[in-house]
């Protein structure tokens, strides 16, 4: 008998595969409304073109609410390539009846930004695309940027910044989340991002807050460094997710982080912070904000860069993970099992980190964590646990380039959340 992964997670299922559908969305996104380069209204048409079934706009500490009047002036110098003006583009999309202009006591013109509940009601489409309210919480301890997405708010949550620790920071802002949700009475998830800007966080650092349960496995954004550092120990992003996670199971009796795939897009007019690389593909009975966020909460979705799973099913009797791949006609895949066995090495060193790094030291953990237990090149792989395992997830790598990558070469790859815990 075959579950979902809800079943891996000790839940209990409640619907069959009948029931559930696949849709595609991003959680992280960046419109005028703080430091993206465009108005919020044309990137949600953008994404909605694309075939993006959800979005949220996650703007710095702020929500899409209230009048806000943006200089042209000011949109213009955002651009950063030649090219049309940005008003005369957003003009030609949605018209002069939509678009709201005036001139200031300088004669400058500016243009006002569409609330999300304005632009929702000419761009949602019940159960093709679906807007989110969302927010990047900006905090930060010291000189270490500590940045949350919270998707499905109904309020602003303020940033809380500089407690006593690194870790009490993102406490205090996790919890002013759990807050809301309870006081809205609707589920809100929260998911740490980019844990290299600024080599900000540590693999320790997320393993130990363990009110977070969701973190970016691979950010669009070129200056996040998902790939890591050599000069800084267990820096990449799937070295701390694995070091995070077999600290969680083996040592804090927790449950793992789960990897969301996020564009963080800035630049919609040229520029190198643009959307379309990362994604999240989630596993619901609908498509309801509620029922994305109850089933990411359940683990029920993939992080993507370009790869397509027609399924992901975890086999609780026989304790086995089964892959479908949608193939792309030309493209090989390889798939990799990885995972922390039982026994791993749990020693740990201090390397000294370089001198613009906001930590004083970086910790080096043992190679067998996160070690490669198997691999498949076929359209639907299997993984079986042997009982030795923490957990184990999969990383399916095409060797098609992504459409948009950050960097040149990158390939399209697909990660699943762990199971076997």
């Amino acid at each position: 008998m075959r579950f979902h992964l809800l079943a891996a997670l000790a839940l209990p299922v409640l619907l069959s595969a009948e029931d559930l559908h696949w849709f595609k969305g991003n959680t992280h996104t960046h419109s005028l409304w703080s430091d993206g380069n465009d108005f919020p209204d044309m990137i949600s048409a953008w994404y909605q073109e694309q075939g993006y079934d959800f979005l949220g706009m996650s703007d710095h500490n702020t929500l899409a609410a209230g009048e806000r009047w943006v200089k042209e002036s000011v949109i213009e110098k955002k651009k950063i390539a030649l090219g049309p003006k940005v008003l005369d583009k957003y003009l030609k999309r949605f018209g002069d009846s939509w678009v709201e202009t005036r001139t200031d006591k300088d004669g400058q013109t500016e243009v006002r930004l569409k609330t999300l509940e304005e632009y929702r009601k000419k761009l949602e489409v019940p159960g093709k695309f679906l807007l989110v309210q969302a927010e990047e919480i900006s905090a930060g301890f010291g000189k270490s940027p500590i940045h949350i997405n919270a998707i499905n708010l109904s309020e602003v949550i303020p940033a809380t910044k500089d407690l006593v620790s690194i870790r009490e920071t993102i406490r205090a802002n996790l919890k002013a989340v759990a807050e809301q949700a309870v006081k809205s009475g609707h589920p809100i998830m929260a998911h740490i991002n980019h844990p290299n800007f600024k080599w900000a966080l540590r693999a320790d650092d997320l393993a130990h807050v363990i009110e977070d349960r969701f973190f970016e496995i691979y950010n669009g954004h070129p200056g996040v460094y998902n790939d890591g550092d050599p000069a800084r120990a267990d820096s990449s992003h799937e070295r701390i997710w694995d070091i995070a996670n077999a600290i969680r199971i083996a040592e804090l009796k927790q449950p793992p982080l789960f990897g969301m795939g996020t564009d963080d897009s800035h630049n919609y007019h040229g520029g190198t912070v643009t959307p379309g690389r990362g994604w999240v593909m989630v596993r619901a009975a609908r498509l309801d904000p509620d029922k994305l966020v109850e089933a990411m909460q359940r683990g029920e979705f993939y992080a993507s860069t370009g790869v397509t799973l027609d399924d992901v099913q975890f086999d609780k009797s026989t304790r086995s993970l089964h892959l479908k791949i949608h193939g792309q006609s030309g493209a090989r895949y390889r798939t990799e099992f990885r995972g922390t066995l039982k026994n791993y090495d749990r020693a740990v060193k201090e390397v000294a980190a370089p001198a613009d790094d906001p930590q004083p030291v970086r910790l080096q953990h043992g190679e067998d964590i996160g070690k490669l237990l198997a691999s498949s090149d076929s359209l639907e792989p299997v993984y079986t646990l042997t009982g030795d395992e923490l957990y184990v997830r999969a990383i399916i790598i095409s060797d098609q380039v992504m459409t948009n990558p950050a960097l040149p070469g990158q390939v399209q790859k697909a990660w699943t959340q762990p199971v076997g815990w």
